[in-house]
Order: structure tokens, then C-alpha cells, then sequence
């Protein structure tokens, strides 16, 4: 009975494939005790090469098992399973390396490595940060054009962002960026003695009086943003290199996207000398500062470095509460 399920299962198992084409199969025939036979059938003689790499011992050495258990319940076992163990190790050391290269786009549809489709990552993560300077418009222009005292000095107004980012892969040559993050704007005034304060009316910048040796003034305000950025990728990667992995091979991106921000803390600093003691006073205080802020942003990257360009399309103050600046920053991306 057990021999007679092994020339059925065998029988099954290797001519299935032959009898569901058109082309006959050549058929060979091996008798097995005094009543069952094995059959195996083979539709295409390029197949034989195949059959070479698999370990039919072990093969009947487990139906025989199964038989033994008079376990007639379906069961199906990867090819590669019945690999030998030299053809074994060079179709893992195939696996391994495919896996490891650009190509993460599509399905594996191999049928000698795996029978089933494989989905390779479409989505990768990253942590980003921005590093840059930061700075706002006027109506007008620049404020330092009519020597106003809220005029930003650049060395020193830095702006900071810690990002979160995800990147999916949409197209060959297209991708979307988004992410969450925390930005701090660093507005470091060019008048040393600029203070900033606010009544019911609005904010207020004029100076401090006192006599001191004034170092540094200051206005911060801190952002919970997210972004949505679409990419163009004109280059060979299939995801943003970083600096940090070494995947830069010629690879140019190009895209623009908007932002929104909420504003989760906002301070001024002032640094100076009274008496010969240093003192470094904060002030935390919304200072009519827009809760929300949003934008649009820009980055072009090549290699494993972005540079960036934030513009907010809001204005920093609220309506009415102050001076009608747009603040913008840019720098790199890391």
C-alpha cells in the first residue's frame, strides 16, 4: 500500500507540469517491488540539467516518512529544499547579493530559488538634518535696507531641524519624501542692545538702555513640522544616499513640496556684561508669534548631500501684532 502511494505522490509530483502541455513527455519507468512503479516524466530535456542539482534521496526519504505516519495530508515543500548542499550555498550567495542590490523595485519571481513572489522594500527610512541660516522679508525687502532694529545678522542666525524622514519609491525615476520633524528659527539681531517685548497692542523691538557691554540678542522660536515633498531622481539609486552609508554614485534629485509647522516654544536671549558679571537672560513668551506656520521647500541633492530652501508663505507675526515678515531658511541636508 505505502509503495503503490509513492508512485502515485511521484507520479503526481514530477508529471503534472508534462501532462498539462501539449508536447508528449519522454516517460521513464522504474518498477518497484512486484506491483508498483515510479514515474517520471520530463516535458523539456534542458530540464535534466535541473535535476542534477537536487537530492533525490532525500526527497524519497521524506515521502517515505510521510507514508510511514500514513499522513496523506497535502504537503508542499520549496524546491530549494532538495537542493544539494554545494548547489545550496551558491544559490544563497545569489540571493544574498540580488538582495543587496539597486534593484529593490521588483518582484522575484524565480522559480529554482523561491516559488513565491517576493516583494523587495519600497520604503526607507532615514534620519535627516538640516543645518542652515535663517532670515525674513519685508514687503520692501531685507529690513536691514532701512536699518530697522529687528535686522537679522546671517553669521550666527542658524536654523536646525531634526527630521524623521520616510522615502517611497512611486516610479523609476520618481519618489516621495515625507516626514516629521522639530525646527528651531535662531533670529540673531545685528543691534546687539534690540530687545523685544509685547503689550496688548503688539510686539516691541527697541533698545536696552542699560549700562552694559551687550554681546548677543536673540528671538527663538521652536516648530513641530511635516513635510510632503515629491522627488525627481535623474541619477542610478534607488533611494536618497546618506552620508553616513556610502550610497553616492552619481545620483541628481530635484523636488519641491509643502510644509506645515506648529509652534511649540518661542524665547528671546539676550547675552551681556553688567558689573563685570555675564548674564544670559530668557524671556519665554509667544511674542504674537503664528502658532501655525507653512511653506513651501525645495531641495536639490546630489550624491549623499541635499540643500534645501524653506520659505514660509505666512508671515512670522500675527495679524496686526507685528512687523509683516516672511521668514525663510536655507542650508544642507545630511
Amino acid at each position: 500500500m505505502n509503495v503503490k502511494m509513492i508512485t502515485t505522490c511521484l507520479a503526481v509530483m514530477v508529471s503534472s507540469v508534462a501532462f498539462s502541455q501539449a508536447k508528449p513527455a519522454d516517460t521513464v519507468i522504474i518498477k518497484v517491488g512486484t506491483g508498483s512503479k515510479l514515474i517520471l516524466a520530463v516535458q523539456d530535456k534542458k530540464d535534466l540539467e535541473t535535476m542534477k542539482q537536487y537530492d533525490f534521496q532525500k526527497l524519497i526519504g521524506d515521502l517515505i516518512a510521510k507514508l510511514e505516519k500514513e499522513d496523506t495530508s497535502k504537503h508542499e515543500k520549496a524546491s530549494i529544499e532538495y537542493l544539494k548542499p554545494d548547489t545550496l550555498k551558491i544559490v544563497e550567495a545569489t540571493e544574498v547579493t540580488e538582495i543587496k542590490t539597486d534593484e529593490d523595485w521588483d518582484a522575484d519571481w524565480s522559480s529554482n530559488r523561491k516559488e513565491s513572489k517576493r516583494f523587495r522594500k519600497r520604503t526607507y527610512h532615514s534620519m535627516n538634518f538640516d543645518l542652515g541660516t535663517n532670515n525674513y522679508l519685508t514687503k520692501d525687502g531685507f529690513p536691514d535696507q532701512s536699518n530697522s532694529l529687528y535686522t537679522v545678522k546671517p553669521w550666527g542666525s542658524w536654523y536646525v531641524g531634526i527630521n524623521s524622514v520616510q522615502r517611497t519609491r512611486l516610479a523609476n525615476k520618481f519618489y516621495m519624501e515625507w516626514g516629521l520633524g522639530v525646527s528651531w528659527y535662531n533670529f540673531k539681531f545685528q543691534n546687539t542692545q534690540t530687545t523685544i517685548s509685547k503689550d496688548e497692542n503688539g510686539v516691541i523691538f527697541q533698545l536696552d538702555t542699560r549700562d552694559a557691554d551687550f554681546k548677543k540678542s536673540k528671538l527663538t522660536a521652536a516648530y513641530l513640522n511635516a513635510s510632503l515633498v515629491p522627488m525627481l531622481d535623474f541619477g542610478s539609486n534607488r533611494r536618497k544616499p546618506s552620508v553616513f552609508d556610502g550610497h553616492g554614485a552619481n545620483s541628481f534629485r530635484l523636488g519641491a513640496g509643502p510644509y506645515v509647522g506648529y509652534r511649540i516654544n518661542s524665547y528671546s536671549k539676550q547675552v551681556f556684561k553688567e558689573d563685570g558679571v555675564e548674564r544670559k537672560p530668557r524671556n519665554h513668551d509667544n511674542f504674537y508669534l503664528n502658532n501655525l506656520r507653512y511653506g513651501l521647500r525645495v531641495q536639490v541633492g546630489f550624491d549623499d548631500v541635499d540643500l534645501f530652501f524653506n520659505y514660509d508663505l505666512n508671515e512670522l507675526f500675527a495679524e496686526n501684532k507685528g512687523q509683516q515678515l516672511n521668514a525663510f531658511s536655507f542650508g544642507i541636508t545630511f
